[in-house]
């Protein structure tokens, strides 16, 4: 009986948890809403705009990536989504429509927009973006918790190799994505993730994550995890597992003491900074 209700409550904490991932991970990061255009409801824009949401939506889950035009100039509608590389094609598909309502509630009128979540990006345009590296769309994250005084040189530098290392890996290969891990101490690591949108070039795809990688400093100096998330290109590092099928790497360097960090965090603090799973 007290086996019984034990694996009772081990399924039901397992329920719990599958499910506060899953809603945190569809959370939104960030949009933007361009004013270089709109458009009145019910004008050709519109339709074709409408159209190609739906392509996308029912596109993207099958590769994790598409890109689509729908119309004829002057009222074309170009559009990519692009769905995190480790995720499954039913997180994929609840990703994009969860884009797709959000960003047409939050920019209704504007002919260009783009949105952010954890498991995917969506984005828009009246003319043509498709092959060129977006650096204009672009935000950063960071953890809220720092590293030790005594351990920043040391940690900079793993994080900065981690992400170079991933970035030539990411670009060499069709899915433009790539995560690793790479020991920081004997006890902790640290995880990275890259991913381009796979409608650039293979050398475009390398030059939007070094142009990211070289922002580090500025974007998350001293913090323990923290991102840059682009419109055609993305890093992120934590010390603690994000990914599905993370890859064991080599070591990179080793930092010299242990960085204490809390079990247990306060998960609305931690959603808005580097997304959920800390350890």
């Amino acid at each position: 009986m007290a086996s019984s209700k034990l694996i009772s409550s081990l399924f039901f904490l397992s329920c719990i948890a599958i499910l506060v991932q899953t809603v945190i991970s569809m959370n939104q990061l960030s949009y933007t809403c361009s004013e270089s255009g709109t458009f009145p409801d019910g004008s050709p824009y519109a339709q074709n705009l409408e159209d190609l949401l739906a392509d996308l939506n029912s596109k993207t889950p099958i590769t994790g990536f598409f890109t689509s035009s729908m119309g004829t100039k002057p009222d074309r509608a170009y559009g990519l989504s692009l769905c995190r590389g480790d995720i499954s094609g039913d997180d994929c598909k609840t990703c994009v429509l969860s884009a797709r309502e959000e960003i047409t509630k939050l920019c209704p009128n504007n002919k260009e927009a783009i949105i952010w979540y954890d498991y995917c990006l969506l984005k828009y345009s009246d003319d043509c973006f498709k092959g060129e590296i977006d650096d204009t769309n672009k935000f950063s994250m960071s953890n809220i918790d720092s590293v030790p005084d005594t351990d920043v040189e040391n940690f900079t530098q793993v994080t900065r190799a981690l992400l170079q290392e991933l970035a030539k890996e990411a670009y060499m290969i069709p899915q433009f994505y790539a995560t690793r891990e790479t020991p920081f101490t004997n006890s902790q690591k640290l995880y990275g993730l890259v991913q381009c949108t796979r409608d650039l070039s293979n050398w475009e795809c390398k030059k939007c994550l070094d142009d990211i990688i070289s922002e580090l400093p500025s974007c998350c100096y001293a913090r323990i995890g923290g991102r840059i998330v682009g419109g055609s290109c993305n890093f992120r590092f934590e010390m603690y597992p994000f990914a599905n099928g993370t890859i064991e790497g080599v070591e990179l360097l080793n930092g010299s003491e242990l960085i204490n960090s809390t079990e247990i965090r306060d998960v609305e603090k931690l959603l808005p900074v580097g997304g959920i799973g800390a350890e």
